[in-house]
């Protein structure tokens, strides 16, 4: 079992950034790939970024690429997703997940685990 716990969301205006945080306990943490999901008010969850077990490979969804940056240490068992230049249709709930898995997959129902979410609002 691996726990995801979210970290980081909250309010920003418009070009301005935010850093969320996803920590899970545990020694297998580098067994799994993990992957950054978002959902919107009324829209189906999407895939934003993942990244593979070593941090050697990252895939991003085209509407941020250039903006967002995942990255990861294994050593701390943590998940970065860097958010820059932020715009309002980025707001959602963002949710880590996570895949024992060689590959990055974009389909949310390849995902074992998932965190609670944490909410993203960026105002105009």
């Amino acid at each position: 079992q691996v726990q995801l716990v979210e970290s980081g969301g909250g309010l920003v205006q418009a070009g301005g950034s935010l850093r969320l945080s996803c920590t899970t306990s545990g020694r297998t943490f580098s067994r799994y790939a993990i992957g950054w999901f978002r959902q919107a008010p009324g829209k189906e969850r999407e895939f934003v970024a993942g990244v593979s077990r070593s941090g050697g490979s990252t895939y991003y969804a085209d509407s941020v690429t250039g903006r967002f940056t995942i990255y990861r240490d294994n050593a701390k068992n943590t998940v970065s997703l860097q958010m820059n230049s932020l715009k309002p249709e980025d707001t959602a709930v963002y949710y880590c997940t996570a895949v024992n898995s060689l590959r990055i997959p974009v389909s949310a129902s390849e995902y074992a685990y998932w965190g609670q979410g944490t909410q993203v609002t960026v105002s105009s």
